[in-house]
C-alpha cells in the first residue's frame, strides 16, 4: 500500500462529490485519484490510474452503481469499495456485500465516520466489518424491512414494460389486456414496493426484483 490511499469517487450528485473530494484531499494520508458521475467513467479511470479505494454511489440516476462491481472485478481491481448511499434496503446491504463491496455507510453518517472508514479499509484494520456497515443491518432489521414479496406473473409483465419504458397504453397492447388492468397493476405494484412514481419503480426493478424480470423474460 503507498503511503497515501488513492481514492476514486464514483457519484452523479457533483456538490456531493466535490463537498466530499475536498474533505478527504485534506487529509494527509488521502489522495483523490478521480472524480465521477458513472458507472462507465469509473472503470476508464480504473484503466488509467492506480486506485486503492473506490467510493461508489449505488444509485446514479436511471443507472445502478452496483453494475460497477461487477465490471471493476472483471478488469482486475482487487482493491476495496466502499458504497456511499443516502439509504439502502437490508436486501439490497446483503446483495451488496455477496457481490463484493467492502462495507456500506450512510451519506449522512460524520464525516469522520467516512474517514475512518476509509482508514480501517485501505490498511486492513476493519476487514469483514467495515464501520457503519453492521450497524446498518441491524438498524433495517430492527425496522422490520425483510426481502421484498414475490411477484405476481401479472405485476412482473408490467414491471417489465415500465423498466423497458413503455407507456400504460404501450404495456395493454402489447400483453393483450385493457389498459385499466394495467393501471390497475401498477398500483398493485407501488402498493407492494411501497413507492409511489415509475422512475423509482424502474430503481426498484433493478435493485429487488431483477432475478424475477430475468425468469419473466424467459418465459415470454
Amino acid at each position: 500500500m503507498p503511503d497515501k490511499t488513492r481514492i476514486l469517487m464514483i457519484d452523479d450528485h457533483s456538490l456531493f462529490r466535490e463537498a466530499v473530494a475536498r474533505l478527504l484531499g485534506g487529509q494527509p494520508d488521502f489522495e483523490i485519484a478521480g472524480e465521477c458521475a458513472t458507472v462507465d467513467e469509473g472503470i476508464e479511470v480504473l484503466k488509467e490510474k492506480p486506485v486503492d479505494v473506490v467510493l461508489l454511489d449505488i444509485n446514479l440516476g436511471l443507472q445502478q452503481g452496483g453494475a460497477f462491481l461487477t465490471l471493476a472485478r472483471e478488469e482486475g481491481f482487487d482493491g476495496k469499495i466502499l458504497v456511499v448511499t443516502a439509504g439502502v434496503s437490508k436486501f439490497e446491504a446483503a446483495r451488496l456485500l455477496q457481490r463484493g463491496c467492502s462495507g456500506i455507510i450512510l451519506k449522512q453518517e460524520r464525516p469522520e465516520l467516512l474517514i475512518e472508514s476509509i482508514r480501517g479499509l485501505a490498511h486492513g484494520t476493519n476487514e469483514g466489518e467495515p464501520a457503519a456497515t453492521q450497524d446498518i443491518l441491524k438498524h433495517l432489521e430492527s425496522a422490520g424491512q425483510r426481502v421484498p414479496p414475490p411477484l405476481t406473473r401479472r405485476e412482473r409483465q408490467v414491471l417489465r414494460g415500465v423498466f423497458g419504458g413503455q407507456t400504460n397504453k404501450e404495456i395493454a397492447f402489447g400483453l393483450g389486456v385493457s389498459e385499466p388492468l394495467v393501471k390497475a397493476v401498477l398500483q398493485q405494484l407501488f402498493t407492494k414496493t411501497g413507492v409511489r412514481t415509475r422512475s423509482q419503480l424502474v430503481r426498484m426493478a433493478v435493485e429487488r426484483y431483477w432475478k424475477e424480470l430475468e425468469r419473466e423474460a424467459g418465459d415470454a
